[in-house]
């Protein structure tokens, strides 16, 4: 990610300051968190994606310390929310999932529904 562009010759179109700015940063976290939806707070992981429409699954493989979390997003349509988490085939009653340290392959199911907006009259 370029924090500027060269706007005068014979530099025009090149991006300069690439490794300076931390920019590169700044956008991997705007895609893992806002895009795919991942946010870590301690040992809690919550999945909230915010995808394109034409988007209907993907996968994310997360290490958290030792152990792999192999994360697999269901997406259908517009305006989807997350309406089912499971971890290792167990329904999960919050909207997160407590990472543990064990060493072992875990994996995440992710459905996400759309939600049907209905006309005000």
């Amino acid at each position: 990610m370029a924090a500027d562009v060269y706007g005068v010759q014979p530099h025009t179109g090149r991006g300069g300051w690439t490794w300076y700015t931390g920019s590169a940063g700044w956008m991997y976290r705007l895609i893992v968190e806002s895009l795919l939806g991942l946010h870590i707070k301690v040992d809690k992981l919550r999945i909230a994606p915010c995808l394109p429409a034409e988007w209907s699954e993907f996968k994310i493989h997360y290490r958290y310390r030792g152990t792999f979390y192999h994360i697999t997003i269901h997406h259908h349509g517009p305006n989807a929310t997350v309406t089912r988490l499971t971890l290792d085939g167990v329904e999960q009653p919050d909207d997160f999932i407590t990472l543990t340290d064990d060493g072992q392959d875990h994996q995440i199911e992710v459905d996400m529904q759309s939600t049907v907006v209905s006309p005000q009259a």
